[in-house]
Formats: structure tokens, sequence, C-alpha cells
């Protein structure tokens, strides 16, 4: 099972122009967001990213771009550090 956040959310993006295939990002991806095809990186789901900001730190071309520490993962986690149920303001009175 793959643990999935908010749909279209993600704030990750790969300029693939940049992208030099070294394969850093897949080897840091806790959670397999990429893969390589034919020499280069490539997005499989950013709907799996957590935004932790490893795939971007670890690029050494700056291909990857990802606002670390954003949305539903980071209250996931905040809420599991606490001991509070994770509150990202995205309730059914936000339009989110």
């Amino acid at each position: 099972m793959s643990l999935r956040y908010l749909k279209g959310v993600a704030t990750l993006k790969l300029d693939a122009a940049r992208c030099t295939g070294c394969g850093m990002c897949v080897n840091v991806c806790p959670h397999a967001v990429f893969r390589l095809e034919n020499r280069k990186a490539i997005i499989t789901d950013a709907d799996l990213c957590m935004e932790c900001g490893a795939c971007a730190l670890n690029c050494p071309v700056q291909a990857i771009t990802v606002k670390k520490g954003t949305g539903c993962a980071t209250a996931v986690r905040n809420g599991f550090l606490h001991g509070t149920e994770p509150d990202c303001g995205c309730g059914e009175d936000s339009g989110c």
C-alpha cells in the first residue's frame, strides 16, 4: 500500500532539461516518486510526494524544486511529534 496525500497539491517540479540522470532523487526519495527512464529522472506519481525536500537538496544540478515542509505531510508529521491530531488547514471550510 502506498501512502498518498491530497491529489494534485504537491509542489514538486522536475526540469527534465536540466536533469543529468544521476539518480540521486531515486536513491533519496522515501516514497519512490522518481525513476530513471532513458537516462533522465521522471516523476512517477507526484501525489506520493510528502514534500520532505530530500530530492531537491540532493540534486546536483537543481533540476528539482519542492516547497519542503508544506502541506498535509507536515501536518501529519507535526501531529505525530506533538501527540496531536494533524491539522493542515484544509478542512471542509477551507475549500480544499
